[in-house]
């Protein structure tokens, strides 16, 4: 990615602002090159002291972009684009982050140009996201730079749009899932004598390290589960307890429950 594209994030809100930190402590452009747009500035004042420009003229803002970025929430992202599509100009890449608007609509809001679509999840906070990247129209060279952007925010996947309802229910909703686990976790461990802190700690590196043997090591889950799992030993007793209790189904039904609820609308 050239450091002196320009780009415009529509929408500074938390993954508006997530983006622009990524970008920048990657330092894919400069920061003069970016350009912040939201109808309230108050809470960018940090990137404006890193150089940020910060506006609330969505059209002024767009108006020289390379690429425009709409982190804004799906009720308003198409009024918001079909505004502002006659100030962006004819080469520019349009990206969003929208969850629930199609290729199809954005192309509808800002006529038939390079369009690309993006569905991060909130981890893209803390540097952890999955994004699913699809696009209409992008060349090689502009999808790489979608996933050039996305990949300083965690792990990227570039799929058919079709497969984004199924990686939204497993990644975006997953987030929420692998959550509640860790809450339960937390809830056994206070049963046992832990403080609530102790468990919140211990269960959410708990699961950290368990996602870390599967990144790593590029291995099945059950490769990983049988190195702990002795005769008669106490992990295999738990997990055996967890699938009399429907553990695996209740997981698999709940992502797909989410799956068709994305689906059916």
């Amino acid at each position: 990615m050239n450091p002196q594209t320009k780009i415009t994030i529509v929408g500074g809100g938390n993954m508006g602002s997530a983006i622009a930190k990524g970008i920048l402590a990657a330092r894919l452009v400069e920061p003069a090159q970016m350009t912040i747009a939201d109808c309230h500035t108050d809470h960018l004042q940090p990137l404006k002291d890193q150089g940020v420009n910060v506006t609330t003229d969505n059209h002024a803002a767009v108006g020289e972009a390379d690429i425009v970025l709409f982190a804004l929430k799906p009720w308003i992202i198409l009024g918001v684009a079909e505004d502002l599509r006659p100030s962006i100009n004819a080469g520019a890449i349009v990206m969003s982050v929208a969850s629930g608007i199609s290729l199809g609509q954005l192309t509808e809001a800002v006529g038939e140009r390079a369009i690309v679509r993006i569905i991060p999840n909130t981890a893209a906070e803390v540097g952890e996201s999955v994004s699913a990247i699809c696009h209409s129209r992008a060349t090689d060279e502009q999808l790489g730079v979608a996933v050039e952007i996305f990949e300083q925010l965690g792990f990227t996947i570039v799929v058919d749009e079709g497969l984004i309802p199924a990686i939204t229910a497993l990644a975006s909703c997953g987030i929420a899932h692998a959550l509640r686990f860790i809450r339960a976790a937390m809830e056994a461990g206070i049963e046992m004598g832990l403080t609530s802190k102790q468990s919140a700690q211990i269960a959410a590196q708990t699961v950290k390290g368990a996602a870390e043997l599967i990144l790593r090591n590029n291995s099945h889950p059950e490769v990983e589960i049988d190195k702990v799992c002795t005769p008669k030993g106490v992990t295999i007793t738990g997990i055996n307890e967890m699938e009399h209790a429907g553990f695996s189904s209740a997981v698999i039904k709940g992502i797909l429950g989410s799956y068709n609820k994305i689906i059916k609308g």
